[in-house]
């Protein structure tokens, strides 16, 4: 689909109110109100958001457990039968809190405090997940955890690792960290942790985003046991200083880019080098992994807010599995993008498919798209000609403002979306699907072929309504919110903001949350 025939497709979507094809309409379900733990007013850019819940993770090894957090601090552990929940580690240790960081940081910004969680693949047998959370190093604090209210982390041997630098002023750092748990058949964290690696970020915007690894690797693989971390660039892209605006394209640094590493020291020994802090091994056939000057880490680059990640597995033909970032744009695309290795997006050069200019305005990309290669602040290699999205769509009424998370559907419940990607715009509460072959077929390096976007309706409480926002509105109100609307704003959703996500259990099934309601929904049917 041509960039002309998508937006034809989106305005026709908001004059009409509908799709020009039926759209499939989901079947939702209450699943669970999470804690409150932001304000009922409203004030505050994200402090009233009633739960800000960030990632929903099944516990490997079949036990029914669901691991969920807020990124207020807390770890919950969700049980799917009972539905109750159980706080598991809190890292909120800020200005006399209980947690467990006392330089943590979660006020200020979309994407502050305790980013994500994720499972190491072979959790069943060894206990270990990992976390990625914010911290303001200008906190006239410590930087180990402070584990007086968790007496059974045994912070032996914890060790606080130097920050790698990231160019120009820098306000917040990302932390990432594997833990173990020695425990696992109790409720609470029982075990130890070893921070991986600290990175400086320029603002309090896009962090370390998201970790995955690659479900269809096995024991010998290249890919087994070998993480996938998506680092956004921490707002240097937008930027004005020229000392800033650069770091997405710079191979000297980590930011902007999805970055890939083998955590632990044990594995693939062989065919990797430990990292310069020495915490994590750098696999040897990482695009860049002998460029003079670059960072070995590095997977692909020029990259806003990759945001989200996901591995999509096709059963059908593993060449055609593919590792998939949506991710956020500045002021005039969002976008879906298939990561490759050497990859780079052209942020903060392209916006999507179009020149991103300093203004961070778009407009048209030149006849013969080429952008340098750039080592550092000064030294280049060559020209390369950028990676394009196979998705996108416009900040305007039929879009959205930010997308949100993406999965291939695998599950049984939605036949009709089976071998369809699914994915939300976070502040408009906008669904869509995606054919994957459509997807794949638009990863031909050709910046004008697109996937073609199919609306997804919701029915909820015996009502059919066109995206999540009136229904995170109606339950915001049923919690106790008392803004008008919904808590922030946008360019889109205007007054207001759904926050909506998909999530996917072990089983392949799709669940939504939402941060202004609170609360966790089930996809039980379509109809």
């Amino acid at each position: 689909m041509t960039r002309l025939s998508l937006a034809v497709l989106l305005l026709a979507c908001a004059s009409t109110g509908a799709a020009p094809d039926t759209p499939l309409t989901l079947d939702l379900a209450d699943y669970v109100a999470m804690p409150i733990t932001g304000k009922l007013d409203g004030t505050g850019q994200t402090d009233g958001m009633l739960a800000r819940v960030n990632s929903f993770r099944e516990e490997p090894g079949g036990g029914g457990r669901v691991f969920v957090h807020d990124l207020h601090g807390e770890v919950y552990i969700l049980d799917k039968t009972t539905k109750a929940l159980t706080p598991y580690l809190d890292f909120n240790g800020r200005d006399g809190k209980s947690g467990l960081f006392r330089k943590f940081v979660w006020e200020a910004g979309w994407a502050n405090g305790l980013i994500t969680f994720q499972f190491d693949p072979e959790y069943a047998a060894n206990g270990r997940f990992y976390t990625v959370h914010l911290e303001e190093p200008a906190v006239a604090a410590s930087s180990a955890p402070d584990h007086t209210r968790v007496p059974a982390f045994n912070t032996t041997g914890y060790a606080v690792t130097a920050p790698i630098a990231t160019p120009g002023p820098i306000s917040r750092e990302g932390v990432l960290i594997e833990w173990t748990d020695t425990n696992r058949s109790n409720l609470t964290f029982e075990g130890t942790a070893r921070e991986l690696l600290r990175l400086q970020l320029n603002t309090r915007i896009h962090p370390l985003g998201d970790i995955v690894f690659n479900p269809a690797a096995r024991r010998g693989d290249a890919d087994w046991r070998v993480m996938y971390v998506s680092v956004g660039d921490g707002g240097a892209g937008e930027s004005a200083r020229e000392d800033v605006r650069p770091n997405p394209q710079r191979l000297d640094t980590m930011v902007g880019k999805i970055i890939r590493i083998v955590p632990s020291l044990d594995d693939h020994a062989a065919t990797s080098t430990i990292s310069d802090n020495g915490r994590y091994r750098v696999p040897n056939d990482n695009p860049f992994a002998t460029v003079a000057g670059a960072r070995k880490e590095i997977w692909a680059l020029g990259l806003r807010n990759p945001s989200r990640l996901h591995w999509a597995i096709d059963p059908s033909n593993a060449a055609d599995n593919r590792l998939i970032a949506n991710t956020i744009g500045l002021r005039t695309w969002e976008t879906i993008d298939i990561i490759h290795r050497g990859a780079n997006y052209g942020y903060s050069l392209r916006e999507g498919n179009e020149s991103l200019k300093i203004d961070n305005f778009t407009a048209p990309r030149p006849a013969v798209d080429r952008i340098p290669i750039q080592i550092d602040a000064t030294k280049t290699a060559g020209e390369i000609t950028p990676a394009y999205p196979v998705f996108q769509y416009p900040h305007k009424p039929g879009g959205g403002d930010a997308i949100g998370s993406g999965y291939l559907y695998r599950g049984r419940r939605i036949p009709a979306l089976r071998g369809k990607y699914v994915f939300s715009d976070i502040s408009t509460g906008h669904l869509w699907s995606i054919d994957y072959r459509e997807l794949l077929k638009a990863d031909d390096n050709d910046p004008d072929t697109m996937a073609t976007p199919h609306e997804i309706h919701l029915w909820w409480r015996g009502r059919s309504y066109p995206t999540m926002f009136p229904i995170v509105e109606a339950a915001y109100h049923e919690r106790g919110g008392t803004d008008p609307d919904l808590p922030g704003r946008s360019t889109v959703s205007g007054n207001g903001r759904a926050d909506v996500h998909f999530a996917m259990d072990a089983d392949g099934e799709l669940y939504i949350f939402s941060k202004s309601d609170g609360m966790i929904r089930s996809v039980v049917r379509a109809r």
